[in-house]
Parts: structure tokens; C-alpha cells; sequence
């Protein structure tokens, strides 16, 4: 038997492709991640003469998270894979809830990175003194040891300005820089979902850059059909009203229509640590 053809890079391959192949493909585990606190697992994912390699989020593998009680996370990483497709911006890796060799779980396409940018790192920098300098923005201080501290930046990006966007519509409470990943052919995707969707201001990111700035002409439009796909009965919302509550879809609802009608980027609310520990 001839060995299955690899997945193109992404782009090469039709999205619907990518999904049919993560949701029907053959599973075979290869490692665990041991870095992550839920259980993540490397696998290949092979169907119809073509294999990739992905990542498998079994539910059996999650830790409870008292606060996020209904549903589970990798429910939440579908439900933003979506809404990162309805977008257009494509800023998360195809991802499907399927069973697999330990139940049901989420399966992600692997996104290969080169080097140390598998850390984001050309996206976020520690600098002395208290200016970011030209091509970035500053989000805080930061204690690094012996009384010291540096500004924490990131890069005034386009890219990282749309996930921004993307992360206050979906209140991601755990946006890291290792959650970042500049892929060679110089797209950005972000992983890590499971702790998204709460209908309370949960919003903790590394990306303050931009808070209280206005909106882009870009995000505006967005925003706008996102609103139009998430209205009762639409597509997307069906498919989201499977995977988070009815009270968790209104407050996406709510969160969209805010950022129209104020057309800026939110701000830390004050009620809810600002940024995630640890930051990567």
C-alpha cells in the first residue's frame, strides 16, 4: 500500500477539505503535549490517500473549570474556529469535535512554525524604559526580578489587530503569546479556545495595544456580517446554539453589536485581571 499523500500547506487546500479530512480521517496518536494543563495529544490524521498531523483535545482530558461549567471546552474551540471562518480573516486552524481513540474531543489541523516564532516571539517584546518604539504598542509593565521591569509590547500588526477583534467578540479569558503562531507563508493563527464564549466580561489578552483605539473600516465590515450571520436562524447561529448555551449566543450577540455601536476596541473593564499569567 502506497503512503498517504501529505496535506498541502494551508491555503493550498480547500477549508472544506481540511475539515473532511480531520472530521473522517484515521486517528493514530503519536505523543502528548506535556506543556498544556488539559490533556493534548499529537496525532497524524490519514483519509482517502492523504495525512496530516493534528492536535486531539479529548474531553475525558479536561480539567473542570468551576466557572465555565456548561458544555465543554472543546466545544468552545469549535464554536471559535466558526466564528473565525465567519470572519473571513481565518485566524483559527481548521477544527471539528469528533470521537476519537479516547472519546469525543476536539481535533485541530497542526500548524507548523519555524523556530522560535513558534512563541510569537517577532510579536511580543519585553523593552526597557517606558516608550515602545516605533512598530509597537505597549500593553503594561512587568516585573522581571531584582526591582526591575520592563514594557511589555506587542507589534503593531494587522494580523494581531484582527484577533484582537476576534478575541473581544468570542471574550477569550486566556489570550498568551505562546498561543500565537506565525505559520512560514506569513499568515497568523491562534490556538487554544477552550476558555471562551462566558456571557460575563472574561477578557484577558497580551493585547491591549489598541484598547479604547477606533475600529478599523476593515473590522467595522466584519463586524457588520458577523451581526447578519449570528441573527436567529441563520446558519452560523444554529451551528453555535449546538455547541455554547442560548445565554452564551446572546452575549456573543450583545458583545458585536457593542463593538458597532462604540466602534472602538474595548478596554480592560477593571473587574477582571486584564492579562493572563503566565503571559505565554
Amino acid at each position: 500500500m502506497p503512503a498517504p499523500e501529505r496535506l498541502p500547506a494551508p491555503g493550498v487546500i480547500a477549508m472544506g477539505e481540511i475539515e473532511e479530512l480531520l472530521a473522517k480521517g484515521e486517528l493514530t496518536v503519536v505523543g502528548r503535549i506535556r506543556e498544556a494543563s488539559n490533556a493534548v495529544l499529537l496525532c497524524t490524521v490519514t483519509h482517502g490517500g492523504v495525512s496530516a498531523d493534528c492536535v486531539y483535545k479529548p474531553v475525558k482530558g479536561e480539567r473542570p473549570l468551576w466557572d465555565f461549567p456548561d458544555g465543554n471546552l472543546a466545544q468552545r474551540e469549535v464554536a471559535a474556529y466558526l466564528v473565525s471562518e465567519a470572519t473571513g480573516w481565518g485566524l483559527v486552524p481548521a477544527t471539528v469535535l469528533r470521537d476519537g481513540p479516547y472519546g469525543e474531543g476536539m481535533v485541530q489541523r497542526w500548524i507548523e512554525t519555524p523556530g522560535d516564532e513558534a512563541t510569537g516571539a517577532e510579536l511580543l517584546a519585553l523593552v526597557e524604559g517606558e516608550e515602545a518604539g516605533e512598530g509597537w504598542k505597549p500593553v503594561a509593565l512587568a516585573d522581571v526580578g531584582e526591582g526591575r521591569t520592563a514594557l511589555l509590547v506587542h507589534a503593531d500588526d494587522p494580523r494581531l489587530r484582527r484577533l484582537a477583534v476576534l478575541d473581544a467578540v468570542i471574550n477569550n479569558g486566556d489570550r498568551k503569546g505562546g498561543h500565537l503562531l506565525p505559520a512560514p507563508d506569513g499568515r497568523l493563527y491562534a490556538i487554544d479556545h477552550g476558555v471562551t464564549f462566558h456571557a460575563e466580561d472574561k477578557l484577558r489578552t497580551l493585547l491591549w495595544g489598541w484598547a479604547g483605539e477606533p475600529l478599523t473600516d476593515e473590522a467595522r465590515e466584519v463586524l457588520a456580517s458577523l451581526a447578519a450571520g449570528l441573527a436567529e436562524g441563520a446558519p452560523l447561529a444554529t451551528r453555535l446554539a449546538e455547541l455554547i448555551t442560548a445565554v452564551e449566543l446572546a452575549a456573543v450577540r450583545d458583545r458585536v453589536a457593542h463593538l458597532l455601536r462604540t466602534g472602538i476596541h474595548p478596554q480592560p473593564s477593571g473587574q477582571w485581571p486584564a492579562i493572563p499569567w503566565p503571559p505565554v
